[in-house]
């Protein structure tokens, strides 16, 4: 018995160096082909009006006739060489609306995809062209939401009319980014709102002077540090970092009131969130309904392309993102959020 307990000692031992020594190895792997470029990307584009088109033949298929079924392909492949002899001919093409998707999480980390899908969008669209941003967002830090924000006002100062629709939230820096929309469209029960800001830490001080363990912090600059979660706070810095928080939240409403005029601040902005319905009464959002109904009005008169970025990710980078969306969405638990204030 002595010697099996020694033996697994001695395994767990080995395989607990093994995989250190893996990890160590693919971690600079990754790093070696990141500096290759071998992280970059690739833009993928889907035909949204194929899509309706095979969903439809699938279920004619299983209701009509065999015979009716020939006659609409006929049909079907008449009409799409025509519309190809029409583009030969360099006759205008149809409108477009460009589909984009925004998922956001505290970070905005789809910020990366969005800017290189709207860049993509920039270089092709044409006048009447359109695009539409489905987001989906609780809100979450300042700057990446704030450039998340900015890239979609890139789409209206070139001229492209932009449409948002929420068919679950938009709080926060979510609203921050819907606000900029020439329209927004909301399903009668999505969370919309949420115009504040929040910032939150625990402070260890005390218990640190109970242990007898000092803390020492050297700055320059008489605001370099406000509050901490060791040190000691005084009121001077609490009411520093609230001024702080209080500049935030009125560049916040300043954004709204630059997008949507129409909106009542002193009525929404008070970090308060509203269903789809009661936000149509307050203007937070133009009208009800899904991007399903959008899409499906849309694709009659216009060519639907949905536009994604994908970046090409590591093992070690796709593990660590899954571990930072289990937090992510332990923290927001998909809860409406104001801003939040992060200091260096």
């Amino acid at each position: 018995m002595e010697f099996f307990s020694e033996y697994g000692m001695f395994l767990a031992k080995t395989m607990t160096i093994t995989i250190v020594m893996l990890c160590g190895l693919a971690a600079i792997v990754a790093l070696v082909a990141r500096g290759k470029g071998a992280a970059a990307g690739s833009l993928k584009v889907r035909d949204l009006n194929r899509r309706y088109t095979e969903t439809e033949n699938v279920l004619k298929a299983a209701m009509l006739p065999k015979k009716l079924v020939k006659q609409a392909a006929k049909e079907a492949k008449r009409a799409r060489k025509a519309k190809d002899k029409l583009a030969e001919k360099g006759t205008p093409h149809r409108r477009r609306l460009f589909v984009l998707d925004f998922h956001g999480d505290i970070r905005a980390s789809a910020v990366a995809s969005l800017r290189e899908e709207v860049s993509a969008v920039l270089t092709v669209a044409a006048p009447g062209d359109e695009v539409l941003v489905r987001l989906e967002s609780p809100g979450g830090m300042v700057p990446s939401y704030g450039l998340a924000a900015s890239q979609l006002v890139r789409l209206k100062n070139d001229g492209i009319p932009l449409t948002v629709t929420v068919d679950k939230m938009a709080a926060s820096g979510g609203y921050m980014m819907a606000c900029v929309a020439d329209r927004i469209v909301c399903a009668p029960f999505a969370v919309v709102g949420s115009i504040g800001v929040v910032s939150q830490l625990p402070n260890f001080n005390r218990l640190l002077k109970r242990h007898d363990v000092d803390y020492e912090m050297f700055t320059a600059g008489e605001f370099k540090r406000t509050v901490t979660v060791l040190g000691e706070n005084t009121d001077a810095g609490r009411q520093k970092y609230q001024a702080e928080i209080e500049d935030i939240h009125d560049l916040f409403k300043t954004f709204v009131k630059q997008h949507r005029p129409q909106v009542d601040l002193d009525r929404v902005a008070t970090g308060e969130h509203w269903f789809g319905t009661r936000a149509l009464e307050l203007k937070l959002v133009d009208e009800i309904g899904t991007s399903d109904d959008f899409l499906m009005v849309a694709h009659d008169a216009a060519d639907l392309y949905q536009v994604s970025y994908e970046a090409k990710k590591t093992w070690l980078s796709r593990l660590m993102e899954q571990a930072r969306s289990v937090v992510d969405g332990k923290a927001a638990d998909r809860q409406p959020g104001p801003l939040m204030r992060h200091t260096d």
